[in-house]
């Protein structure tokens, strides 16, 4: 695995690093939460940054190839934003959404996990509304 140069890393709530200014990943374990997964050593930097994503998924942002670097790292931010605030929604709420409007969470944060996990066969392509849905 080669770490691509000059490619803009996000960690995060507004912080971007050169992916090769970046010279370490600890995983955070105590007070570990949504917008603290993992401390990023940086070129020059005597403190580590506090980053919002995982460890994984910013490597994987460091090796990434081909356009829209950018957009795919804020996309990956964004789907781990979203998984973590679903991880509040409790049960009898997702029933009750998912009666009313048809909007499965479970389904949701499955398929976020399937698509951070970096398996790409894991990842099945399925329609946005099942079949009696669609209006």
């Amino acid at each position: 695995m080669e770490v691509k140069k000059g490619v803009i890393v996000a960690l995060g709530y507004g912080k971007y690093f050169l992916s090769d200014k970046i010279i370490g990943f600890v995983p955070i374990e105590d007070d570990r939460g949504p917008a603290r997964r993992t401390h990023v050593y940086i070129d020059g930097l005597a403190e580590p940054m506090v980053a919002s994503r995982t460890e994984q998924t910013m490597l994987k942002d460091m090796t990434r190839e081909g356009p829209g670097e950018f957009a795919a790292a804020m996309a990956l931010e964004l789907s781990e934003r979203i998984l973590s605030d679903l991880q509040h929604v409790g049960p009898m709420l997702r029933r009750s959404i998912k009666e009313e409007c048809g909007l499965d969470i479970d389904d949701i944060e499955r398929r976020i996990r399937e698509l951070l996990s970096g398996d790409e066969s894991a990842v099945v392509q399925e329609g946005l509304f099942a079949e009696g849905d669609q209006s």
